[in-house]
């Protein structure tokens, strides 16, 4: 079986999205990720704070990686998103995932969005379907 480094190594290779954020990893453990991102100007919507999908998919991405780095292929079936507090732009944002329960067909996650003085922006709940497919 593969590790999560190099699952999430094949899967960033084709990821034109989590590439184009800038996704920094963090941290990659069997059933974890910690990703990282800055908040550019690119990322801004019109009252000049980051889009909320800015979040949002680092948090996607962070429970992409996260849920597949078990070893078998993973794709979400269903989330749920809070925001907490704004973004800005300079603004640094750390994805933490927690895996809160696994079977071999259903995984729940839950992704804490942190800015750089450690406060709670966002919180991404997610569960994902597991197949039998490995990477």
């Amino acid at each position: 079986m593969r590790t999560p480094s190099e699952i999430v190594e094949l899967m960033m290779s084709n990821d034109r999205f989590s590439n184009w954020l800038g996704v920094e990893i963090v941290e990659l453990l069997r059933g974890r990720c910690i990703l990282r991102i800055k908040v550019g100007d690119k990322f801004l919507n019109g009252f000049n704070i980051a889009h909320g999908g800015i979040a949002y998919s680092l948090a996607d991405s962070c429970l992409a990686f996260a849920s597949n780095s078990n070893g078998f292929k993973a794709v979400t079936i269903n989330t749920s998103f809070s925001y907490f507090k704004k973004v800005n732009k300079e603004d640094t944002l750390t994805a933490i995932s927690t895996e809160e329960s696994l079977s071999k067909k259903i995984a729940v996650y839950s992704i804490y969005i942190l800015n750089q003085d450690n406060d709670k922006v966002a919180l991404m709940n997610g569960t994902v379907s597991i197949s039998n497919i490995e990477w």
